[in-house]
């Protein structure tokens, strides 16, 4: 059976839960043979990416033996994490269709030339996310970051507030900024980009389903929605 590994760059399991959760219930949806979809998480770093120390560890962790090995038998790999740690990597030691949740939203959001803008909740990777943004040849179309207050880790742990923190970010790229779309920009903010999508009449992207898209194209799957 084909089947998707999707690494979790951090170390929380729950979040990896959630992930595979999202993206198998997107792939029941689009298509009528789903592949299955394993979640891995990584043995060592942080809980959330909150900054760039916490990218770097991830970058290596995507790339221990354990993780390459398991992605070698799946026939597509997606890396969960926003900031797309250690694809370049694990794309060179694979031969099989890898794409990153942050690279795949943010195309999404662009896609017809559309301005777009990302909500998130770690101001400390500002310029991580604006750097991955133009290394696409998508800077034009980026109107900014806006970004929740407090401690990411903390928001994570408090369903609600996330959310009404973040709609509020969405509020700011639309009214603010001119954004025509807006990313959701992590991993473990995938519950709330689905809550959020359904709120605002402008395309508010979740990065896991995103993620699925562009898999499911590359792996030239056909009956995707």
């Amino acid at each position: 059976m084909t089947h998707i590994l999707l690494i979790n760059p951090n170390t929380s399991t729950a979040t990896t839960q959630m992930m595979v959760d999202i993206a198998r219930a997107y792939l029941a949806s689009a298509m009528t043979s789903p592949p299955a979809v394993i979640g891995a998480t990584v043995a060592r770093g942080a809980p959330m990416i909150v900054d760039e120390r916490d990218l770097a560890v991830a970058a290596e962790a995507v790339n221990d033996p354990d993780i390459v090995a398991l992605a070698a038998q799946a026939d597509g790999v997606i890396v969960g994490a926003f900031g797309d740690p250690g694809i370049d990597a694990l794309r060179a030691q694979l031969a099989v269709p890898v794409v990153g949740i942050g690279a795949a939203s943010v195309r999404e959001a662009a896609a017809g030339g559309r301005r777009f803008g990302i909500a998130t909740t770690t101001p400390q990777l500002a310029e991580s996310i604006a750097s991955n943004v133009r290394k696409l040849g998508l800077g034009a179309n980026f109107t900014g970051s806006r970004f929740t207050t407090g401690d990411p880790l903390a928001l994570g742990d408090q369903p609600s507030q996330l959310e009404r923190g973040l709609a509020g970010a969405v509020e700011a790229c639309l009214h603010e900024d001119g954004a025509q779309a807006v990313v959701i920009g992590g991993g473990p903010l995938g519950e709330a980009a689905q809550a959020l999508g359904e709120r605002f009449s402008i395309p508010v992207i979740g990065p896991v389903p995103a993620a699925c898209r562009a898999l499911l194209e590359a792996m030239h799957l056909g009956e995707a929605a």
